[in-house]
């Protein structure tokens, strides 16, 4: 295994970068070339135009942006559930298989009432690219189901998940397409998952099932550290970044957007740190408290009562004031799209790292910038997750537990390299953070494009 501090990338920070290529005119040439008619408030839209500027960057060929610009397979499925007061109701489910040129699918299912086909198509995009940036052998996927999980009891929930893999099970498997939790899921949600998975499968070939998906209990084959691996991937990205950006994160100030698996993880992991939790947003309201908000007692409140409004040592804000509260970093760490141009206009932080996959509209992203307020990007801030997962796979293959500190010094080298990638492409490309990711991820993938070729 190369030593940290000397693998870093093929990235050569001394190279003469191209010329950009004018704004926009490239993906519009492309999404001509495919017939999509770009939607600029449309998250797939924005995701490919992102990542095809990055493409011509680093100089890949046409047809491998063609591929890339589309993903192989869009699954949709419509499946009835037995609800608890007998009847029945009928919902729509989506797997969406990106790419898979780095290995097999990979990318987590999300149960939320604005699950559409564009939107988990995105999300399989920023999938592909989150696995090559952290150079994890996997491609990129993602499923989803539109409903509401707050409103299903458990057990609709447990027949609604089973229904969803029973309808899905021919397009997944261990070494094709392995899901995990995301939004609106959890590890309970997983295990069901795996245990249709295997019913369905003959009992012969059952002892390698439970690798079909990841983010699954410990007692079911899950890995330890999994709960807190985006978190934990996001800290360690910090303190990698943190010294060029002169934060000194044992005396920073952070306020975050969400503060669920993600946003709690990411508070109690910097505050044991030393950095000072001072507000935080999410669904039930906003709280502010300037000498600091203790993240476990928090977690407590949040556990009881389903959301942040009414923690006793905090006052509650309003949204807009939340946004200006004077910090060092600002997290959102919740759902897509929510860092709009009027929200950007009213941030006062030195960072914005993006906890959440694309939580920063285009022009939200353009307003931040002038404003001079540096971005981490989701692709590298959060890809924790899906690296801890990727470890969950190879201990389930190796019939391997590894313990909590052995997990925890792999993310770290994941993660760290994954930032200096990053760091390097920027400097090679004379491009924002956001571009220098993506533009290190192409890299990886137009490289193995370049040796695999296409068939026939």
């Amino acid at each position: 295994m190369p030593d940290t501090k000397t693998d870093t990338t093929t990235a050569d920070a001394t190279a003469t970068p191209p010329a950009p290529p004018a704004p926009g005119h490239l993906p519009l040439a492309v999404f001509k070339e495919l017939e999509i008619v770009r939607d600029p408030k449309n998250l797939f839209h924005q995701t490919i135009e992102q990542v095809l500027i990055a493409a011509e960057l680093v100089g890949l060929a046409h047809h491998q942006q063609l591929m890339l610009a589309q993903p192989k397979n869009e699954i949709m499925v419509h499946f009835p559930v037995l609800m608890d007061d007998g009847h029945h109701d009928l919902f729509k489910g989506y797997r969406v298989q990106h790419n898979n040129v780095l290995g097999p699918y990979k990318g987590g299912i999300r149960y939320h009432p604005h699950v559409s086909l564009d939107h988990i198509k995105a999300l399989a995009v920023l999938m592909t690219m989150k696995c090559s940036l952290v150079r994890i052998p996997f491609g990129g996927a993602k499923g989803g189901v539109k409903c509401n999980p707050r409103e299903l009891s458990t057990d609709e929930l447990m027949r609604l998940t089973r229904r969803f893999c029973s309808a899905i099970s021919n397009q997944i498997g261990p070494d094709y397409d392995i899901p995990a939790p995301d939004v609106g899921t959890n590890a309970q949600i997983m295990a069901w998952f795996a245990d249709t998975y295997a019913q369905m499968t003959p009992e012969h070939n059952r002892a390698d099932t439970q690798r079909v998906v990841t983010g699954k209990p410990v007692e079911m084959g899950g890995s330890v550290g999994r709960n807190k691996a985006t978190g934990q991937g996001l800290v360690y990205v910090l303190q990698e970044m943190l010294d060029e950006l002169e934060i000194d994160l044992g005396s920073m100030k952070f306020s975050l957007i969400g503060f669920g698996n993600v946003g709690g993880w990411t508070a109690r992991l910097l505050g044991e740190l030393g950095a000072s939790l001072v507000a935080v947003l999410d669904h039930t309201g906003a709280i502010h408290n300037e000498k600091g908000i203790d993240p476990e007692a928090l977690s407590e409140h949040t556990a009881k009562t389903g959301g942040v409004d009414g923690f006793a040592e905090s006052q509650a804000v309003e949204e807009n004031e939340f946004y200006g509260i004077p910090v060092d970093v600002f997290i959102p760490a919740a759902l897509e799209q929510m860092i709009t141009p009027q929200k950007a206009k009213l941030i006062e932080a030195k960072v914005v790292v993006e906890g959440a996959n694309a939580p920063t509209t285009p022009e939200g992203d353009a307003v931040l910038r002038q404003r001079g307020i540096e971005i981490l990007p989701a692709i590298l801030c959060n890809a924790g997750g899906v690296t801890v997962s990727y470890f969950e796979w190879v201990q389930n293959k190796s019939s391997v537990y590894w313990p909590a500190d052995e997990v925890d010094r792999r993310l770290k080298r994941h993660m760290v390299l994954a930032a200096r990638r990053v760091k390097l492409a920027r400097i090679k490309y004379e491009c924002d953070m956001r571009t220098a990711s993506y533009g290190a991820a192409l890299e990886q993938i137009g490289k193995v494009y370049d040796l695999s070729g296409v068939f026939p």
